[in-house]
């Protein structure tokens, strides 16, 4: 008793704006890559500029992932905007004015 049919999993791929969002259910075969989903979902085609790189940065429920990760039932997939700021540099500049604050402080 074979079943050769794909066993269906729903997931989500999620896009987010400051002003908009979209959350896409969609229903795939099992064994679907998060590259997979994000293509068949069609959302790069909602959002002018988006587009899906080396350099792109995706996620399952908030945790980084590989483009090649087979998703499992219920998994949402984030596509994550560049940062905008370098994070390394923030933290740099708030040191510093920590320090300038701190001198003479006792």
């Amino acid at each position: 008793m074979g079943n050769a049919e794909r066993k269906k999993i729903r997931v989500e791929v999620a896009y987010a704006l400051p002003e908009r969002q979209m959350v896409i259910p969609l229903e795939v075969d099992e064994g679907t890559t998060v590259k997979q989903a994000i293509l068949r979902s069609g959302i790069l085609g909602k959002f002018p500029g988006l587009e899906l790189t080396p350099e792109t940065k995706v996620g399952i429920f908030s945790k980084i992932v590989p483009m090649d990760t087979v998703l499992r039932d219920g998994d949402r997939v984030e596509i994550y905007r560049p940062l905008i700021a370098d994070p390394k540099e923030v933290r740099k500049r708030r040191a510093a004015q920590g320090k300038k604050m701190r001198k003479g402080g006792g």
